[in-house]
């Protein structure tokens, strides 16, 4: 399906900018000085290994787009391939670097994998019709996902900065977290402008799917989802979880169930976060 014009450029304009003024972290520029390496990472380094995993498996995300969009737009793969790539691969990089400076080992991130479901989708992608049905999932999941991005690197920034590491605050928190809202703009604009474009069926399709697949971000197992859990107890989310999940899905209510009248919050956005919080706790006792 073709986006009107006016949308298509806003949507160019808008990656251009992202691409000129957020390029690539100067890793010149980042200070891993850390004054008390064991209680940070005592504090925070489970946190750092699970963002910098996913940051990394950024570069398996974008095989995933490339096999279940056969024919994206070209501002889409412009968008993924030369600007959000880049960026987060370098965030991955840096916060890797910290974790291995403050005493952990590496992140293991998969980058290569591929799973059956996205070759199915890719196959199906090829009629035009149920490619933009996955259009909108990818939309709708990048959403989420920089969307809590957003709000957990404002939490890190928070804690790392009562701890004292300042250079780490300054250095690399604050420019990570100041690229991650641009690509949530991305997202969210193009959400909202292929929405009012799907015919009934597709739009039944997507909650459908969106239901049966909503994970939070990272989490591919069951092993990953108390990982999640246990970055969300660091990082105090589990204690406002309803909020959370309220705010990472607003628009996603909006687009999808503008119909069901008081809804806060998808109920399958809920269940995600809670889970991750009960496998973590579920792990923490046995």
């Amino acid at each position: 399906m073709t986006r009107p014009r006016l949308l298509e450029d806003r949507l160019a304009e808008h990656v251009e900018r992202l691409g000129e003024e957020h390029p690539p972290i100067d890793l010149a520029s980042v200070d891993f000085t850390v004054h008390d390496p064991e209680g940070f990472s005592r504090r925070f380094g489970h946190v750092l290994d699970y963002m910098a995993r996913v940051e990394l498996e950024v570069d398996r995300n974008v095989l995933e787009l490339m096999t279940m969009l056969p024919d994206p737009p070209e501002v889409d793969r412009r968008f993924y391939a030369d600007v959000w790539q880049p960026q987060e691969i370098r965030h991955g990089l840096i916060l890797d670097e910290l974790q291995v400076r403050v005493g952990r080992p590496p992140a293991t991130p998969d980058t290569d994998s591929v799973g059956a479901k996205i070759k199915v989708l890719g196959a199906l992608g090829r009629i035009d019709a149920l490619q933009d049905v996955s259009r909108m999932l990818y939309y709708l999941t990048g959403m989420a996902t920089e969307r809590s991005a957003v709000l957990a690197y404002n939490l890190l920034h928070d804690g790392v900065t009562e701890l004292g590491e300042t250079a780490v605050a300054a250095t690399v928190v604050a420019p990570i977290r100041r690229q991650e809202p641009g690509h949530y703009a991305f997202y969210k604009m193009s959400s909202q402008g292929l929405a009012p474009q799907l015919a009934g069926w597709q739009r039944w399709l997507v909650r459908r799917l969106r239901t049966l697949s909503f994970a939070p971000v990272g989490v591919n197992d069951d092993e990953q989802r108390a990982d999640f859990g246990e970055v969300m107890m660091a990082l105090g989310i589990d204690r406002d979880l309803e909020s959370f999940a309220e705010t990472i899905a607003r628009v996603e209510r909006d687009l999808l169930w503008a119909r069901e009248a008081g809804m806060k919050v998808p109920p399958y956005v809920v269940a995600g976060f809670r889970s991750a919080v009960e496998a973590a706790q579920e792990r923490r006792a046995s």
